[in-house]
């Protein structure tokens, strides 16, 4: 069940590797050298670094198919990587493994207005996908905060979403098919240009894998028509539970808001300074709630949702009058956590998923955790499907503030099991949450999802370590679980 010993870095390891892959593409496309692998140490989760024995940057499918059997037939671990944007470590490397990015297949091969349809490579942009749709009045729904950035292959093998995912639904809502290449090096597909393909639906499977069952080579997106209009809400609350309680309010008034966002006073106080968006920096919780459609359809909806936030308790409510203030509206929401970098050296983001119902108990819950952890917490998060990011602020050059925000962290995951949600809505599991899998899934659950790893990977050399943790790991975890509980932290000053 466990994935076999991870191989060890060694010279002659390297120049085997190193040659068999120049076989197969060009010299400047096999890094090995540390100055060259240094960039892909790790991704967005900074805390977690390894530099890999090889990258490889193929240029075509060919090339990753044939990089996959080499790796396959020398037994080498390999990581794939999309645009290093990930927030779990899904693409941290291992020290006797290759790295395999997929930037330099990045091209939009066919857009269909008609099928309302595009076919990409993994390594376009989220937002070139919008981009070059907009000339049919179309766009890609899905728009994590890194979208700019951020690749279509990285997305899939996350299952990202964005602050329109309420409405539009997640990549797996937005993907009719891919091509992707097996450990072996065998192209195949999953999924149909049609609503339905036969047999079982193994693209759902093969959606947030996580790198773990092969590497994208192909996607075909769904595409949306642009709404004639669209508008904000800014909803002032003086209680971060009434205006979590609001967000229940108006999902329960049979209202699917374009968008439903919700931002505490300390992110807001973050963010303002930094994007000036207009924010209401007295409130003590913010709601940003877009509706889109016909200018009729758009008025009707903007009017039930602001009775409702009213009568939630929203003690001022302003609504965005142009599309430039729409846009500010939702650039300070996209850019909350590069504003925490002005005033925190480091900031460890989390992500989990939990019933809307138990949203404002859970923000009360955090608040008490930063007292006792000694940390800043800024909540931000999709409040509309309950998926929250806090983002907790330390300072790693101070002694044992790292550890304390990883307990901290681990505590947010541990609540949000015990509410009924889950670990993760959008970031994956990588490294940074595979000890709580051991909390949210039983022992049978995870042998389960061993045995679909094991299907498409019998050798285990898919991303290993990731994800799924094994009997060991969550038995270390439990006792050290245990020893937690016994620990006294100090009773330090929130600031």
């Amino acid at each position: 069940m466990n994935a076999p010993p991870l191989f060890q870095f060694t010279a002659e390891r390297q120049r085997e590797v190193v040659a068999a892959l120049r076989e197969i593409m060009p010299d400047h496309a096999v890094l090995f050298d540390e100055e060259d692998t240094r960039p892909y140490e790790c991704d967005a989760l900074t805390a977690f670094r390894q530099l890999p024995m090889v990258v490889v940057l193929p240029e075509n499918e060919k090339q990753v198919a044939a990089a996959l059997e080499i790796c396959h037939r020398l037994q080498v671990p390999i990581v794939p990587r999309g645009a290093g944007t990930g927030l779990s470590g899904g693409a941290t490397p291992i020290a006797g493994g290759v790295v395999l990015s997929t930037a330099k297949l990045n091209k939009i091969i066919k857009l269909d207005p008609y099928s309302r349809t595009a076919v990409v490579q993994p390594g376009v942009r989220n937002l070139a996908i919008s981009e070059a749709a907009g000339a049919h009045a179309l766009y890609y729904a899905p728009d994590p905060s890194s979208q700019i950035a951020c690749s279509i292959g990285g997305n899939v093998a996350e299952n990202s979403g964005g602050v329109h995912c309420l409405k539009y639904g997640l990549t797996v809502h937005n993907v009719l098919r891919v091509r992707m290449a097996t450990i072996e090096g065998e192209i195949v597909e999953l999924g149909s240009g049609a609503l339905d393909a036969p047999g079982l639906d193994l693209l759902a499977v093969f959606i947030g894998s996580e790198g773990m069952l092969g590497i994208v080579t192909e996607v075909t997106v769904k595409l949306v028509p642009k709404p004639q209009l669209a508008r904000v809400i800014m909803a002032s609350f003086d209680d971060v539970v009434k205006g979590g309680n609001a967000v229940a309010d108006v999902i329960a008034a049979g209202i699917i808001p374009a968008g439903l966002e919700m931002m505490d006073k300390t992110s807001v106080g973050l963010v303002e300074p930094f994007v000036k968006a207009g924010y209401d920096t007295d409130a003590e919780a913010i709601l940003l709630c877009e509706s889109d459609g016909t200018p009729d359809e758009v008025e009707e909806e903007i009017g039930r949702m602001s009775e409702v936030l009213k009568s939630s308790g929203a003690t001022a409510i302003a609504v965005s009058q142009s599309e430039a203030e729409r846009l500010r509206f939702w650039s300070g929401r996209k850019n909350a956590f590069s504003a925490a970098g002005r005033i925190s050296p480091d900031y460890y983001c989390m992500d989990g998923t939990i019933p809307r119902k138990r949203l404002a108990e859970v923000l009360m819950r955090i608040e008490q955790m930063a007292i006792k952890y000694g940390l800043r917490c800024a909540n931000v998060f999709h409040a509309g499907d309950g998926n929250l990011h806090p983002l907790i602020m330390f300072d790693a050059n101070q002694e044992n503030e790292f550890h304390r925000a990883e307990l901290f962290g681990t505590d947010i995951l541990e609540l949000f099991v015990e509410v009924g949600g889950t670990i993760t809505g959008e970031h994956g599991v990588g490294i940074e949450k595979i000890n709580s899998m051991c909390v949210q899934f039983s022992a049978q659950e995870r042998a389960a999802f061993f045995a679909v790893k094991r299907a498409f990977d019998p050798a285990f050399l898919l991303n290993p370590e990731k994800a799924i943790p094994s009997l060991h790991r969550c038995a270390e975890y439990g006792k050290m679980h245990v020893k937690r509980g016994e620990m006294k932290f100090p009773d330090l000053p929130r600031f």
